[in-house]
């Protein structure tokens, strides 16, 4: 019988900024409402971000993940993934700061520092609603996306271990499943392993078919059966990957933090819009989608109470 697909809804992330797109969710209560809406059109995991309420900059502040993950929790099943990358410039201890509270069931990690430039995304915006994106975008020309192997054992430790919290391997690129294979190894973590594969993004592997391909037989010949395997692509790649994905049988990462776009030149309205295309998509090959009970089952995960919220 065919494994069932999980689709993982990323709501806001700490890439596209508000003068992108008037949908991208910004408040705890539109992050919150946001979520709700992608678990019920079908998304088993949401993977979340917080922002400042009033200018919208990605933000470490527990407090406001404080104020909308016991809302989701309250209204849906859905696996809470809490991010570890945060957004550019935050330290590691910035970074843990909020799932060290929560004690999440499940985050995300990044399996390796890399360039990570978005800068070409200002050159599309026309007009700015804040004094802080455009800098924020136009530096990452010279920044350096930090995951050492010092702190991704530092993330493993005193998350993964300290509190039970398992994780969405975010691996950008080829040698990042290496990274993780060598992790792996040595005992730092253990299977199931969940890895998604990040393609489109200016610095990691580039968003081609064949990329894709390449990256899941590394992951197959790395990992065995030690692992379940994820796919998400940037900006109007998501559709296509996450399709190709599905075909081959892996699960799927769709969400605002990934993609404005709901096809070629058409602007998403919600994360929920993208849920429910990658559902139909996915549906009408075949596929049954999994539930968060069924995730949780493949995963291994521990059920996640928030305790700390």
């Amino acid at each position: 019988m065919a494994r069932k697909i999980i689709i993982t809804c990323a709501v806001t992330g700490a890439i596209h900024t508000p003068s992108m797109s008037p949908h991208l969710p910004i408040t705890p209560q539109q992050i919150a409402q946001a979520s709700i809406e992608a678990a019920e059109a079908g998304a088993a995991i949401i993977h979340l971000h917080a922002r400042d309420p009033e200018t919208g900059e990605p933000s470490p502040d527990p407090a406001l993940f404080q104020a909308f993950l016991p809302v989701i929790k309250q209204s849906t099943d859905a696996v809470l993934n809490i991010t570890t990358g945060g957004g550019m410039n935050m330290t590691v201890d910035d970074r843990l700061a909020a799932p060290l509270l929560a004690k999440p069931e499940m985050a995300s990690l990044n399996m390796g520092s890399m360039n990570f430039n978005i800068s070409g995304a200002a050159a599309r915006v026309k007009e700015w609603k804040h004094a802080w994106e455009k800098p924020y975008l136009e530096r990452t020309v010279n920044h350096i996306f930090r995951n050492t192997f010092q702190d991704i054992e530092q993330i493993v430790e005193r998350l993964g271990k300290g509190h039970g919290t398992r994780f969405e391997f975010e691996c950008y690129d080829v040698g990042h499943l290496y990274n993780l294979a060598h992790m792996l190894d040595r005992g730092v973590v253990q299977g199931p392993l969940f890895v998604q594969t990040i393609f489109g993004i200016l610095g990691g592997i580039g968003p081609e078919p064949r990329n894709l391909l390449f990256m899941k037989e590394t992951a197959d010949r790395l990992f065995g059966d030690q692992y379940v395997w994820s796919v998400l692509a940037a900006g109007r790649h998501q559709m296509p990957f996450t399709t190709m994905a599905g075909i081959m049988g892996g699960n799927v990462r769709v969400g605002l933090e990934d993609s404005l776009w709901i096809g070629p030149g058409q602007a998403a309205t919600s994360n929920a819009q993208q849920v429910a295309k990658i559902r139909r998509i996915l549906e009408d090959l075949g596929h049954e989608i999994a539930t968060p009970a069924e995730a949780r089952s493949m995963l291994a995960l521990k059920g996640g109470d928030l305790v700390g919220f």
